[in-house]
């Protein structure tokens, strides 16, 4: 088969790798374009080696714009690229405006579409990730399912007959990741993190988070009070934000730059703790077996905060931060996302 894989970000990237591997070795044609949705600076060739992936043959560099420009630019961008190139399949990742517009325009063309981390919903449709999930799934032609309880919103919405649960791609991307950032990252010896030191690692970028000051103050306020370090890589829209409020110190949290993918894994598995407002590190940290406290009223990764790893709290409950101290590790880490992932992913694709 012709395949094009279609991505529009740093973390959809990492989400390729193993499957683009896979569909290589089987002696697929592969074809990848990236939208250019999130500008990343880190995205440069030496993440593409570290992540043994080629370079994408398309860049659409559509960049930033309102979810209406960015979707309709995506769209126009694209549906030429898919003309001419003619594939038999087109692979969409997640729940971005570009995994929506390559879907709406692959469909309007007759072209196959397969959609991974398929059926995961939140279920608050004020979120665009939502409602890009939802349309995704309604017409794609293969879901690839992470979790039974992805499975389960599938057969809520009569989506069965198509839906197939593999597991969650993330784990072979982990494996793979993990491995090589413990042999040759060195981030933990340029931020002076000493071993067995205690640390949190967090993660902000929701707009509702980031782009008010005044809420930002309040979320580092407090995690600050905590008296626990925390290593904060800093989005360089973040920055800005930071650098327009009147800036009071803080003593714990260590502002950090945007960090390279394997700099970053090799965080995350020696942190104490993840606090984020992430989907995707909600994942991450279950696979590393590491607490996540999620600052989000909400969660599409249900069976994290059911399994105990995954606690639920919005910056604006009165229980925030001083619950975190007492989030407390479980005694058990159920199998939830599966392994071989890729390879259950291409059984399906090929059948």
């Amino acid at each position: 088969m012709k395949i094009i894989q279609l991505v529009g970000a740093r973390p959809q990237f990492v989400k390729l790798a193993p499957l683009s591997k896979v569909i290589r070795a089987a002696g697929h044609e592969e074809l990848i374009v990236h939208s250019g949705q999130h500008y990343d600076i880190q995205m440069n060739e030496v993440f593409f080696r570290d992540m043994e992936i080629p370079a994408p043959d398309f860049n659409l560099s559509v960049g930033s714009g309102t979810q209406a420009v960015q979707t309709g630019e995506i769209l126009s961008l694209l549906e030429p690229i898919l003309i001419k190139q003619k594939p038999d399949l087109l692979i969409v990742y997640g729940d971005t405006n570009t995994t929506l517009a390559g879907a709406l325009a692959a469909s309007k063309l007759q072209i196959r579409i397969a959609h991974v981390e398929a059926c995961l919903r939140s279920f608050n449709r004020s979120m665009p990730e939502e409602i890009n999930r939802i349309v995704t799934d309604h017409i794609s032609d293969i879901l690839l399912a992470p979790t039974p309880m992805a499975m389960a919103n599938a057969k809520r919405e009569g989506l069965s007959d198509k839906c197939h649960l593999v597991g969650d791609i993330m784990v072979d991307s982990l494996l793979f990741g993990i491995q090589k950032a413990r042999a040759q990252s060195k981030v933990l010896q340029e931020l002076k993190i000493s071993e067995g030191e205690e640390y949190y690692l967090l993660t902000l970028h929701r707009p509702y988070n980031v782009d008010n000051p005044e809420n930002l103050e309040h979320i580092l306020s407090n995690l600050d009070s905590l008296g626990i370090r925390v290593v904060f890589p800093v989005h360089p829209r973040t920055r800005n934000v930071l650098q327009s409020m009147q800036r009071k110190q803080f003593e714990h949290i260590n502002f950090v730059g945007p960090q390279a993918y394997l700099d970053f894994l090799m965080l995350m598995d020696n942190c104490s703790m993840m606090l984020s407002d992430s989907g995707g590190i909600q994942k991450e940290a279950y696979i590393l077996q590491k607490r996540c406290v999620t600052l989000r009223p909400e969660t599409e990764w249900v069976e994290t905060v059911d399994s105990g790893w995954n606690m639920l709290l919005p910056t604006d409950d009165p229980a925030f931060p001083a619950a975190i101290k007492d989030f407390r590790e479980p005694e058990s880490h159920p199998d939830i996302f599966g392994k071989d992932v890729a390879q259950r992913m291409l059984k399906v694709i090929d059948n």
